[in-house]
């Protein structure tokens, strides 16, 4: 399971404070002068003029904030195959709260495991996928406050889960490059996710060709 962040068809210069009127630039209409200087913004006190449902928010620190929207997956290890995919919002809830629900949509009622990065080492994630019989084989933050310990990271599944996880990314990378998702087209949570649905299953096209052609 992993995330990352689909830029929104939005600018910066949209994110202006909530319920504002809509004055004339005194300058260019199509592209006025913003002073961004001393001006504090964030989600709960401004929002996007050409795109509500896009938020700011940065992936780690050291990174710019952007507009935009967080991105699911979740990968078969086996074949490296996305099995479901989600867009929502991006909140600092959205990765662990995405990978709750598509693992809760998970047939059958073996025992699973679910390896995931560092994102996903909160106390909520792990014992939701616990109550669901899941396995958490998530990279653990801090020995001092992690919600994982030698329990699960003494077993080789764990082991394998953390190397395997990171193939997720070849999904990621084809998806922002040969599947033009890196900046969207398109606007709202609904379009935006039914784009980055559309391009994932067009991934598994590829990867199922390339599998049989591996096997062939």
């Amino acid at each position: 399971m992993d995330g990352t962040l689909v830029e929104a068809w939005a600018g910066h210069k949209s994110f202006r404070p909530k319920g504002e009127k809509r004055k004339m630039p005194p300058d260019d209409p199509g592209n006025p002068t913003v002073d961004f200087t001393r001006e504090k913004r964030s989600n709960e006190t401004h929002a996007s003029t050409t795109d509500p449902e896009a938020r700011l928010y940065r992936k780690s620190n050291g990174t710019e904030s952007k507009l935009c929207f967080a991105g699911h997956i979740l990968m078969d290890n086996r074949h490296g195959l996305a099995v479901d995919v989600r867009l929502t919002e991006a909140t600092g809830r959205s990765e662990w709260e995405a990978a709750v629900v598509m693992a809760g949509h998970l047939p059958g009622r073996r025992r699973v495991t679910l390896g995931g990065d560092k994102a996903y080492d909160t106390r909520e994630c792990i014992g939701c996928l616990r109550d669901m019989n899941i396995t958490a084989h998530i990279a653990g933050k801090n020995a001092s406050y992690s919600s994982i310990d030698g329990r699960t990271t003494r077993h080789p599944g764990y082991v394998v889960s953390q190397r395997k996880r990171k193939r997720v990314e070849e999904i990621f990378g084809w998806l922002k490059t040969v599947g033009l998702m890196r900046k969207t087209r398109h606007r709202r949570v609904a379009r935006v996710g039914w784009m980055f649905t559309f391009a994932t299953a067009v991934y598994n096209l590829v990867r199922i060709r390339n599998l049989a052609m591996e096997t062939g």
